[in-house]
């Protein structure tokens, strides 16, 4: 019998050593739109890139071993991986959402609740009325989890929630995009799919646009792969190789990230002009024990209240040095986002009150810089 690896290295090896045609090491990028048939009527391994592709297949079949699934697809950005699982379901099938989910989620299954196609629901998914009374009331075709959530960071019982699903028939999709395969594996806590946005800390470089949905149940992945084809939106194979070029460092990149969000969360919460703090790995974070049950840790993102109003907002953002202001996270460099006027932006000013969303409320992706030097920035521009 062979010698055994861990998931992590068996993702990282993902297609290293698998040229056969000239040995490379790192597999070569398929950049050909089209592949030859051998005869008539003999279909080949890979007929059209849209369909499939070598350089996409590493991709998925890595992130389908580290997340214990079956298979999956990689798509054009992670709004597509959203959208592929939203186009498997039937017409009016029922959606409950977290009431607190990211911005662009809600933006769409908003706009197919107003066209009639989806029947959408968003609740509060940690309170306890909704695994004992909303599940059994609305009987979803789809409970779409966001754990932790954005920018909230609120994290729910993922085996609770699907365990209560099953009973009902239901479907469970996980965001997984917080935290990466490397800090949680939804599948196994009974999520019947998993999606990430690549675009974050999977490719971990600021240079890639892409998206992921896995599975572990075949009937759904066929459906899967028959919708993305369908629909177009398969992602490139240059943004997959650059995407599992970043995978092969996520278990090390993950580790830093934690440990300067870590850095970050004592300065800011023994800070006195921050009024509220939401990061998981605080012992008073209502969440906490959950995230400390089905997490292997508590990930790079935090968010916080800044005292007074907007105007200290921007006084915060203009004085900070090396992170920047802007929309994504998970990438090397550490971001500040103000998720108000930028991720949830589309959501009205009641929506973001009933959420809990604020004009002062900051969110920070906490990156790979030297700790010290982060820490003396943030404290300077509180300061």
């Amino acid at each position: 019998m062979g010698k055994k690896f861990k998931k992590e290295t068996i993702a990282s090896k993902a297609g290293i050593g698998t040229d056969s045609q000239h040995g490379a090491i790192v597999p070569p990028l398929y950049l050909g739109t089209n592949f030859e048939y051998e005869e008539i009527g003999k279909e080949p391994p890979y007929e059209y890139s849209r369909q499939g592709n070598p350089t996409r297949d590493h991709l998925i079949q890595a992130l389908s071993d580290l997340e214990d699934g079956l298979g999956g697809e990689i798509l054009s950005s992670g709004m597509a991986a959203i959208s592929l699982v939203a186009n498997i379901l039937e017409l009016k099938s029922k959606v409950i959402l977290p009431h607190d989910c990211y911005g662009g989620t809600f933006r769409l299954f908003s706009s197919l609740a107003a066209k009639g196609i989806l029947e959408v629901y968003f609740m509060n998914q940690g309170s306890k009325s909704f695994l004992e009374q909303s599940i059994d009331e609305i009987n979803p075709d789809l409970i779409w989890i966001e754990s932790p959530s954005n920018p909230l960071l609120q994290v729910v019982d993922i085996e609770k929630i699907a365990n209560k699903a099953k009973k009902n028939h239901s479907l469970v999709a996980v965001d997984n995009t917080f935290l990466s395969p490397s800090l949680q594996n939804p599948l196994k806590l009974g999520a019947d799919i998993v999606m990430h946005s690549t675009t974050k800390y999977i490719n971990g470089h600021s240079d890639v646009i892409g998206g992921a949905v896995i599975t572990n149940d075949s009937e759904i992945l066929s459906k899967l792969k028959f919708w993305a084809n369908n629909l177009g939106i398969t992602g490139s194979p240059f943004d997959s190789y650059l995407a599992l070029r970043g995978l092969r460092t996520l278990s090390l990149r993950m580790k830093q990230h934690e440990q300067n969000a870590s850095a970050l969360v004592e300065l800011i919460s023994n800070h006195p002009k921050v009024s509220h703090v939401y990061y998981p790995g605080l012992k008073h974070h209502p969440s906490h024990e959950i995230a400390k049950k089905q997490q292997s840790g508590f990930g790079g993102m935090l968010s916080f209240e800044i005292k007074n109003d907007l105007s200290e907002v921007k006084n915060f953002i203009d004085n900070l040095n090396i992170l920047s202001l802007a929309g994504s996270l998970g990438g090397f460099e550490s971001l500040v986002g103000h998720p108000y006027t930028m991720t949830h932006a589309a959501l009205s000013a009641e929506q973001k009150k009933d959420i809990g969303i604020k004009e002062n409320l900051i969110r920070i992706s906490a990156g790979l810089e030297d700790t010290e030097d982060l820490l003396d920035a943030v404290k300077k521009a509180l300061d």
